[in-house]
């Protein structure tokens, strides 16, 4: 199977499936010294594990991260930093019924066209669980942006009709409520939503908005690697992802130049700023130093246990009804996985941006040399110095 790494610099490798031994991540490219230690990672897993409300799958997961390689005494060495999570809940069982059925909305049919046979316990590779790896190595990604001072923030801007208010928002309600909304009153109607869905065996699908505050300007090729082009491919891979947009996204198709385009200006600072950022903080594919904001659509969950019309793999006609543990949203714990997404993006194309300019690869170089010099005459200094404790020593002083 191709397509399973992501990233120039920056890359990782996610493998495992639903049912087998557990999931996991290869991350290739971390700079060395970064501190990081497994709860680092526990904290993001925490956020999409199963079993945190009546709206996501009861399957019981610890979802332990274990670090393998690439950490030693706290810090990351720079070499491969490997990391596994057991499956502990697995309930194969439940899909012996779907094993030559073909569910509606899922991989099933287009695995099985495109590798003549496939694993149908929970999805296997295609599964929601395949996450975990992208959850685990987004949070050393987080980590690493938060030591230059960039933060990454998502959150379900709507479940189902069920939108957050401008008026109402309020970062603090997100940690409040199961559905990550920022809106307490959003919440309340979005649960009393799928509550109705749920009794009718039915699911919901949503938006998941993420802010990136403190990137520089530079970020970004300008061709096939541009910045929302990088961003979009990563984010769409998430399995139930549908749609995306930057800025005002699709609205920029209803507007026109004049409203469309953001005015520069000087800020308090005398630097150059935008009055409005209609673009969402991407100007040519490359960061233009504002607020980066973007928008994913989810597809409703495709496991529901309403009866659903379907073939079998020997080209009968059936009819299905979806047992298991199953959420009956995906957004609230896509959440997490939208930020780690992100993190893996800006974490690469920052890495590759610095080669852009030969200026600032030639200070780079010259401040390690002078630091290289620094240190140098330091510790000619200290040996110099022990090189007299001893002749005194020696003489008896």
């Amino acid at each position: 199977m191709a397509g399973s790494t992501l990233g120039t610099i920056w890359k990782i490798t996610t493998w495992g499936e639903s049912h087998g031994a557990g999931v996991g991540v290869v991350i290739d490219g971390c700079p060395a010294g970064l501190p990081l230690a497994e709860e680092d990672v526990q904290a993001y897993l925490d956020r999409r594990k199963p079993g945190q409300s009546r709206f996501t799958t009861q399957r019981q997961e610890g979802d332990k991260a274990e670090i393998l390689s690439g950490v030693f005494e706290g810090r990351t060495t720079g070499t491969p930093i490997a990391m596994f999570v057991r499956n502990q809940d697995q309930r194969s069982k439940d899909y012996s019924n779907i094993m030559d059925i073909y569910r509606p909305g899922h991989a099933d049919y287009t695995f099985d066209q495109k590798y003549g046979f496939r694993d149908y316990r929970g999805g296997g590779r295609s599964s929601g669980r395949e996450t975990i790896g992208r959850v685990a190595a987004g949070a050393v990604a987080a980590k690493f942006l938060e030591s230059l001072g960039i933060t990454i923030r998502a959150f379900s801007k709507s479940i189902g009709p069920v939108s957050v208010s401008l008026e109402r928002f309020d970062w603090s309600e997100r940690e409040k409520n199961r559905l990550y909304m920022p809106d307490a009153q959003a919440a309340k109607d979005a649960e009393h939503y799928l509550e109705e869905l749920m009794k009718q065996k039915n699911s919901a699908g949503g938006v998941i908005q993420c802010e990136i505050d403190g990137l520089p300007t530079g970020i970004g090729e300008p061709v096939f690697d541009k910045l929302n082009a990088s961003l979009a491919k990563a984010v769409m891979s998430i399995g139930a992802v549908k749609g995306f947009e930057i800025g005002d996204g699709f609205q920029a198709a209803a507007s026109n130049g004049k409203d469309n385009n953001d005015p520069f200006c000087l800020d308090e600072h005398g630097q150059i700023s935008k009055k409005t950022n209609h673009s969402g903080g991407i100007l040519g594919g490359i960061s233009d130093g504002s607020k980066l904001t973007f928008r994913a659509a989810f597809k409703p969950t495709p496991s529901i246990a309403a009866v659903q019309e379907t073939v079998n793999r020997q080209g009968q006609e059936k009819q299905i009804e979806i047992r298991g543990r199953h959420d009956p949203i995906i957004v609230p714990r896509a959440v997490v996985v939208v930020e780690a997404m992100a993190a893996l993006t800006i974490a690469d194309l920052l890495l590759v941006s610095m080669t852009s300019r030969l200026d600032r690869i030639q200070a780079f170089f010259a401040y390690s040399e002078a630091l290289a010099e620094e240190q140098e005459e330091i510790i000619e200094e200290i040996q110099e110095k022990k090189e007299n404790e001893s002749y005194e020593n020696c003489n008896g002083k």
